[in-house]
């Protein structure tokens, strides 16, 4: 039986999406900006996925828009900022150094162009940003700040709400963006509470399908679309909306809701015994920090062994785990080595992460075969 442990890059749909998903398929088929009533249907199938999405991030659903991901989102979101708010003296972005891709990589292409300049605060030991150094980079001539909110690689939980909070205090008029994707249904969301203008977050990280995310727009918030065409979503995101994916996602929210804080305490436990069967293994080293963490990801290395190595090891054994974001396809860790860890620990990093459905049975799978793999491997060195 396999030991599936990569769910920061996506996890297997339930059954409540995948239900709505089919239904939405085979019965509210429609078009929903159609006027006729399997049109409507469609439509009213999307709006009560709006509704969902709004509750957990406690939110108007007016300011939900659908998205074909979280990448389209922050894309939307970061080009939009620069367009709309990005004028005159008004140049300077300032954004963690550990983002995830789909935020570091356009904030890269607005730098390219020469018309703006980018800050980027790195990361403490433990991998987690400090408010006062991102605060002392902002300024009057800063149109932009974005911090996620749980790092993809190593699970550490930034203090977005004090960085947020103290920005606005300072500069009212600054944009604040925040990837949620990691935290979104596993940590508490208030978007109010988080002084977001702007939130992202994605289905396929929360038990929905691939291929649909969504954005939180702060009513008052004017961010031009990146996708224009027949004005659907408000005219903020063009294109037939995917209506069964945007159904099934509202479905997985739906559900996971009222179970979220016990799912919460179940992966602290499980987490808790990770670390506890990890640390027996003297060839092993925690790079996750636990003050500031997610119980959903933990970053290891697992000394003198390449994590590809070790990962097609584990793969042998039907045991399914990440050398770090699914995105950058084994590249080298920046965020890794933002919070200076060395590069042999870095080129042998593992992440681990758990879902709902974890059982210490399948950590004590992992750790078996982490202690096997490396008996095994070390020697054919």
């Amino acid at each position: 039986m396999s030991v599936y442990l990569d769910n920061a890059a996506t996890t297997k749909p339930c059954e409540a999406a995948m239900s709505a998903v089919f239904d939405s398929m085979l019965v509210n088929y429609g078009n929903p900006s159609s006027l006729h009533r399997i049109g409507l249907n469609a439509e009213n199938d999307m709006n009560e996925a709006r509704k969902s999405i709004a509750a957990a991030l406690v939110c108007d659903p007016k300011c939900i828009t659908f998205t074909s991901g979280a990448t389209e989102a922050n894309n939307t979101i970061i080009f939009g900022a620069a367009k709309k708010y990005g004028r005159r003296n008004r140049k300077k972005i300032v954004v963690s150094g550990i983002e995830h891709p789909s935020v570091a990589e356009p904030i890269k292409q607005l730098e390219a162009t020469g018309e703006y300049t980018v800050v980027r605060i790195m990361p403490d030991r433990s991998g987690v940003i400090d408010p006062d150094d991102f605060l002392s980079a902002v300024d009057e001539d800063t149109f932009l700040v974005s911090c996620m909110l749980v790092n993809n690689e190593t699970g550490a939980v930034n203090p977005v709400k004090k960085i947020f909070t103290a920005v606005k205090r300072a500069y009212p008029e600054c944009i604040t963006h925040c990837d949620a994707v990691q935290g979104f249904m596993k940590l508490p969301i208030k978007s109010a509470d988080l002084m977001a203008d702007a939130i992202v977050v994605s289905a396929h990280k929360v038990y929905a399908l691939k291929g649909v995310g969504a954005m939180f727009i702060k009513n008052g918030i004017r961010i031009p679309p990146l996708v224009y065409g027949g004005g659907q979503e408000k005219g903020m995101r063009s294109g037939t909306e995917s209506v069964p994916l945007i159904a099934g996602f509202g479905a997985a929210v739906r559900t996971q809701m009222p179970t979220m804080k016990t799912a919460y305490s179940n992966a602290e436990i499980i987490c808790n015994y990770l670390v506890k069967s990890l640390s027996k293994l003297d060839f092993v080293k925690i790079n996750s920090n636990f003050e500031n963490h997610s119980p959903y990801i933990l970053n290891f290395s697992v000394e003198g062994i390449r994590s590809e190595i070790m990962l097609h090891y584990l793969e042998s054994k039907e045991i399914y785990v990440s050398s770090g974001s699914a995105c950058s396809k084994g590249a080298h860790s920046s965020v890794l080595t933002a919070m200076g860890i060395p590069d042999k620990l870095a080129d042998s990093a593992i992440r681990v992460s758990i879902s709902k459905g974890t059982t210490e049975g399948d950590i004590n799978a992992l750790v078996n075969a982490i202690r096997d793999g490396y008996d095994s491997l070390a020697k054919t060195k």
